[in-house]
């Protein structure tokens, strides 16, 4: 279980702030249970968001002065707002939506485990609704250690008391079962 640290308390009138506190507990729950963390989008979007920033440097701060670098800067004017930056900024999009979409973590398979997939943890909270739903998946659906998702949803009220602060020991028992469920999930299939 985790260990004691001042509790976790949401605005309740505030489904992002919620939403933020449970996914993050999610995350520590699903590291701690053996499950490193990949970040290898993460640097993705960060590489590509350095491009950008590189390229805006880069135009400010060339080299010539303003009368010897007038073409330079006609180029950069007309290449960054419309191609440069409107390009990485499609590309950086583009990756965000296609592969990340509404996940909260991503996983490499545990040290030691026949599984050569990690997870993908997705979480949803639509708006004006105290459903939350939590899916772990395999990284890989291609793979053929793959398994098919798991499910839960509930009631936020579940784990909140009416002060908001997270019950997390509640909350804990809830993600371990759904983890321990995806992992009986990989010995039925054997």
């Amino acid at each position: 279980m985790a260990t004691k640290q001042n509790p976790k308390k949401a605005n309740l009138l505030d489904h992002h702030s919620i939403k933020h506190i449970l996914d993050e507990s999610v995350t520590e729950i699903v590291t701690s249970k053996g499950y490193p963390e990949d970040v290898r989008m993460s640097n993705i979007r960060l590489f590509i968001g350095v491009i950008i920033i590189v390229v805006a440097l880069f135009a400010q701060f060339y080299n010539k002065k303003f009368p010897e670098n007038r073409n330079f800067l006609i180029g950069c004017i007309g290449l960054y707002p419309f191609r440069g930056y409107v390009v990485l900024n499609g590309i950086l999009q583009l990756v965000i939506y296609l592969k990340e979409k509404n996940a909260i973590l991503f996983t490499y398979p545990p040290p030691g485990s026949f599984n050569s997939t990690g997870l993908i943890v997705t979480s949803k909270l639509p708006r004006f609704s105290d459903m939350y739903t939590l899916i772990i998946a395999s990284a890989d659906p291609q793979s053929i250690s793959a398994k098919p998702p798991v499910e839960l949803t509930k009631s936020v009220t579940k784990w909140f008391t009416k002060d908001g602060v997270m019950v997390e020991g509640l909350f804990w028992k809830d993600v371990e079962g759904l983890i321990n469920e995806y992992a009986k999930e990989t010995k039925k299939g054997k």
